[in-house]
């Protein structure tokens, strides 16, 4: 900052504050990779709070602390920005669930760890959520145009069909149990119940969202899984 900037900052309180979001813009811009993930970051928020329709690329990139000459830069559009933000939140889960080892443990092990597993992620990131909502309301239409998102995908469903198929050699899973309709069944009783926790306890007086209500539903999840696969 030269000495005549110094002096108009000391004059201005408000050109003080302006100088410093410049110069931490600056920071931020020269991190590419940093910048990405802010971006990637800020845009995670604001669609799953707002839809697609609502998010404002601005709130965004202030979100972000940089400028939509970034984001554009990166991502393209914001319909770009919005299909990168979906690939993300997927690929945590899934890259999150390759942790669970499910190729060496014992494959009831198996099934309840994934169980148990998916409704803690829920829990634990409501944006998956929102955004599984938004896009479902556009019908996948931008999900459909990601070939990312069908790879990682297949791979998890191979790891499932491993699982029942030991388990079925072990003679504690029935035959030919399709793994899409096992994972459906994990993820729909964990999806419902939260995304109508609200209305759900208003209309049985009862509440859902305690802690130990939500540990008793994982439990519950793991049993009905468990229930309709085994021999």
């Amino acid at each position: 900052m030269t000495a005549r900037e110094r002096q108009e900052t000391e004059k201005s309180p408000q050109a003080g504050i302006g100088e410093a979001v410049r110069t931490r813009s600056k920071k931020v811009s020269r991190n590419p990779q940093r910048t990405h993930a802010a971006i990637l970051e800020a845009a995670t928020e604001e669609f799953a709070a707002h839809g697609f329709g609502g998010a404002r690329v601005d709130a965004i990139a202030a979100r972000a602390q940089t400028n939509k000459r970034m984001l554009y830069h990166y991502f393209g559009d914001k319909e770009g920005l919005y299909l990168a933000v979906l690939e993300a939140t997927y690929a945590a889960i899934r890259n999150a669930e390759r942790h669970l080892d499910l190729a060496r443990r014992d494959p009831e092990e198996g099934m309840r760890e994934l169980a148990l597993f998916t409704w803690r992620h829920f829990l634990a990131h409501p944006e998956f959520l929102s955004l599984l909502v938004t896009e479902n309301l556009h019908q996948a239409h931008y999900l459909q145009r990601s070939d990312r998102v069908l790879e990682m995908h297949s791979h998890f469903i191979d790891e499932l069909s491993d699982v029942l198929r030991r388990g079925e050699a072990a003679g504690v899973f029935r035959s030919a149990v399709d793994p899409v309709s096992v994972y459906l069944t994990i993820a729909a009783l964990g999806f419902f119940y939260l995304s109508n926790r609200h209305t759900l306890s208003t209309i049985f007086a009862r509440k859902l969202t305690s802690p130990d209500a939500l540990n008793a539903w994982g439990e519950h999840i793991v049993e009905v899984t468990l229930a309709s696969i085994r021999a």
